[in-house]
């Protein structure tokens, strides 16, 4: 099935405005410093741009503890500068994605302040509120993400209100329709203003278990050792409840019902791939792009990224478009996690792979974890668990090698510190040098969008690549009668001889640019230390 959406064969670019450009010397990004590295963007070759939260807001979770979903925040300007940002994006081609977050506010809300200022408020139902346990404890065992527990006991009217998150962050109560009314309407606040979709946060978290039921205890907590506390549970009642699917059938009528083709990614990952696959909806009538992080939290082994890969492809529901996503806000940056040789070897896998890939913002510099002291921590998880802490890969983006690095003004303290290494990882020394990272992540967009096999063609995993690597086979239309694309991936440090007898081919692109162009026999391929290679081949 020929994908014919305009988010099937683009590459979407996550930016988070905090850290992109700072207009104003705040040293804290803005729209209107987005605005200002558009023609960046296109050069670059990406279709879409998603903004993280730039919604009014306290900033106890950097926007994502919203006060206000349809202003925005005067630290990132006005609407009318998101205005400009949206027309100038869309005179350039570029669509614009903006955060949605559904499941909780600001307690700093206007519907919150309401909420807890009686029992008897009339947006009282709006959030989860209960009475406490007999022995005046919170009404279940759940925990925050961000650590401790989850109910937050208010003392002017003696119940409980529940914070998936922060405290700061109560949760909406979806199961009351004012609430969906209310948040829907936020929707078309944006989509009238001519937004291209919406990045739902957390969207798994919005339908709870409606008997608020304690969570067991997880039996391999080790396995989820990255999320801090919140793996000793096993997440069965605080989230995930299938009541999900019938309110994103009506976001998904929601949005369907506007013109030019606008689009829902939701936040959704669930180690069962086929429960990930069920938010595509039984009619594909549900979120188009459900998130698929299982590679973004994959040990970088070759077995594991094919078992994951085929496990996908497999997974997907019927003309569902898969998804690839490396790297975002709240991980750690690719460079650190796998080094810089083979974040050169990601970052081919990411953009020749079938499906939507999402870039983050500095990936394509390889940029790597910024280096915080202690009193440089922003990052309210990082000040409550520090080995959970974000800041690192939210650092600002280096755009030249001067002070400050073209981010903000040279006499101003940016917010966070630089990554180590921008003053030559920048994006004005890496447009210089063909063999830079850069580079190679702007050729790859180009060839994705002119060659058939790559925008569109079937996946298919190639047998008999010797261990340490991963080999596949993108087919414009999987009968082998026109040319296709032969992916070799080398995720080890050593040299891999392959034979796979595709014939004789043409290397398009690869880790290592002096390549390119040679004609090589696929029976006899030397794959070099850290090497990835795209090859034409007849099919």
């Amino acid at each position: 099935m020929r994908p014919t959406r305009w988010w099937q064969t683009g590459v979407v670019y996550q930016v988070y405005p905090r850290s992109f450009g700072d207009s104003n010397g705040d040293g804290v990004g803005d729209l209107e410093g987005i605005r200002r590295h558009l023609d960046y963007l296109v050069w670059l070759g990406v279709d879409a741009i998603w903004i993280s939260p730039f919604y009014r807001s306290p900033m106890k979770d950097f926007g994502y503890d919203v006060s206000d979903h349809t202003d925005v925040d005067p630290l990132f300007g006005d609407l009318a500068a998101f205005n400009r940002l949206l027309a100038d994006a869309h005179a350039r081609g570029l669509r614009v994605i903006v955060d949605f977050v559904p499941n909780h506010t600001s307690d700093q809300h206007a519907w919150f302040i309401e909420s807890r200022s009686s029992r008897d408020s009339p947006k009282r139902g709006w959030y989860v509120w209960r009475d406490p346990k007999p022995d005046g404890g919170p009404p279940s065992n759940w925990i925050s993400v961000f650590g401790g527990s989850a109910w937050a006991l208010d003392g002017s009217t003696g119940q409980y209100y529940l914070h998936s998150f922060l405290a700061e962050q109560p949760d909406l109560d979806w199961r009351n329709p004012d609430v969906k009314h209310a948040m829907f309407d936020v929707l078309r606040f944006w989509l009238d203003r001519g937004v291209d979709g919406f990045r739902i946060d957390v969207a798994q978290f919005i339908a709870k278990d409606p008997l608020y039921r304690d969570n067991p205890p997880h039996p391999e907590p080790e396995r989820l050792a990255h999320m801090g506390a919140w793996s000793r549970q096993l997440h069965l009642y605080d989230h995930g409840h299938p009541d999900l699917h019938g309110i994103y059938r009506e976001f998904r009528a929601l949005l369907d019902a506007y013109p030019g083709d606008r689009v829902s990614i939701g936040e959704l990952h669930d180690e069962q791939i086929e429960v990930w696959a069920g938010f595509y909806g039984h009619n594909l009538d549900e979120i188009h792009i459900p998130f698929n992080f299982h590679l973004l939290f994959a040990t970088w082994d070759a077995a594991r990224i094919r078992t994951i890969v085929d496990g996908i492809e497999a997974a997907l529901p019927v003309g569902a478009w898969p998804n690839w996503v490396l790297g975002n806000h709240d991980q750690r940056r690719i460079a650190s996690r796998l080094g810089q040789a083979q974040a050169r070897v990601a970052m081919l896998l990411l953009l020749t792979l079938r499906g939507t890939p999402t870039l983050y913002y500095g990936d394509e510099l390889g940029l790597p974890d910024a280096e915080l002291r202690p009193d440089q921590v922003r990052d309210p998880w990082g000040l409550v668990e520090p080995t959970q802490g974000r800041d690192p890969g939210r650092s600002p983006m280096p755009w030249d090698g001067t002070a400050n690095a073209g981010f903000c003004a040279p006499d101003v303290e940016p917010w966070l510190p630089f990554a180590p290494g921008h003053d030559r990882r920048n994006v004005a020394a890496q447009l210089e040098e063909s063999a830079s990272l850069l580079s190679m992540t702007r050729r790859l967009i180009r060839l994705r969008r002119e060659h058939p096999a790559l925008a569109e063609g079937v996946h298919r995993t190639i047998d008999g690549s010797p261990s340490g690597t991963f080999c596949f086979l993108r087919s414009p239309d999987g009968d082998g009668t026109h040319p296709a694309v032969l992916v070799a991936l080398n995720l080890t440090a050593e040299s891999r001889p392959i034979e796979l007898h595709h014939g004789s081919g043409r290397v398009l692109d690869g880790t290592h640019p002096e390549r390119i162009g040679a004609a090589v026999d696929t029976a006899a391929l030397e794959l070099r230390p850290d090497e990835g290679l795209v090859v034409e081949v007849a099919g």
